[in-house]
């Protein structure tokens, strides 16, 4: 715990069993009380692992989507009693040693979410990042920043920390089941008005990483600036979207 925060880990996986193993022996047990994976159908060995690591897992019987994985991540967070919730690919692209700053951060009141950043610092490139895909990460984080009125160094990191405050507030099911979900649910936290922090995370791109093509690429692109022009469409009153407003549908069993 975390001055009385139960910290806990859910790790949305699909197809992770050559790297969950390596992920789990880092995470720090000495800030996490609790873990849990879970699977969105995967076609590999994922679930056997985790049952031979003895990991709490959720499985999905048909496939989700990634933003489908985190809704049930969340949600079932939120059932356990969680204060701190820490979102760990189980890929190992992310290293889990910095789980215990980012939950810090989060517990000490002056952040309600903190992002894991592949752009501060130099780690992107030289982690393996395509070149394509950090220009386009670039392009986009400065128009949402321009957009969404803020100064973050990126917004699409996986690697991601939250308060219990901002899962029980947003409207996470009015969100896209897909991987646009990330962005939504940070425009999201902007829009009702927490606070986000950024720590630099060293990142690795390698055969056993899941990252997703360049046609998906191009779609949660367009989804991006769809979603940083909704934002600036509903805050000037213009044109209301549901993902920003307050009586948005709420996690499964939340009042709204």
């Amino acid at each position: 715990m975390i001055k009385g925060q139960k910290v806990m880990v859910v790790m949305p996986a699909y197809n992770a069993a050559k790297t969950l193993e390596q992920t789990i022996s880092e995470i720090p047990s000495d800030v996490v009380d609790e873990i849990l994976l879970v699977d969105d159908c995967s076609k590999d060995e994922t679930i056997e692992v985790a049952k031979r690591l003895g990991i709490p897992y959720v499985v999905h019987t048909k496939n989700r989507g990634y933003g489908g994985n985190q809704k049930t991540c969340y949600t079932e967070a939120l059932k356990r009693g969680a204060d701190i919730v820490v979102m760990l690919h189980p890929d190992y692209q992310y290293t889990p040693k910095l789980i215990g700053a980012m939950a810090w951060l989060v517990g000490s009141g002056e952040f309600d979410v903190v992002l894991g950043s592949r752009i501060l610092g130099s780690s992107a490139l030289k982690g393996g990042m395509p070149y394509w895909k950090y220009v386009a990460n670039r392009w986009l984080t400065g128009i949402e920043n321009m957009l969404l009125g803020m100064k973050l160094s990126e917004y699409h990191t996986g690697y991601r920390a939250f308060s219990r405050k901002v899962l029980e507030t947003l409207p996470l099911e009015e969100n896209s089941d897909d991987f646009v979900f990330d962005n939504q649910m940070l425009a999201q936290t902007v829009r009702f008005g927490f606070q986000i922090g950024e720590i630099s995370c060293p990142t690795k791109y390698f055969p056993e990483a899941s990252s997703i093509n360049f046609k998906r690429s191009v779609i949660y692109g367009f989804g991006v600036l769809g979603t940083a022009i909704a934002f600036r469409l509903h805050v000037m009153g213009i044109k209301h979207s549901r993902i920003f407003e307050d009586k948005g549908k709420k996690l499964s069993g939340l009042v709204n």
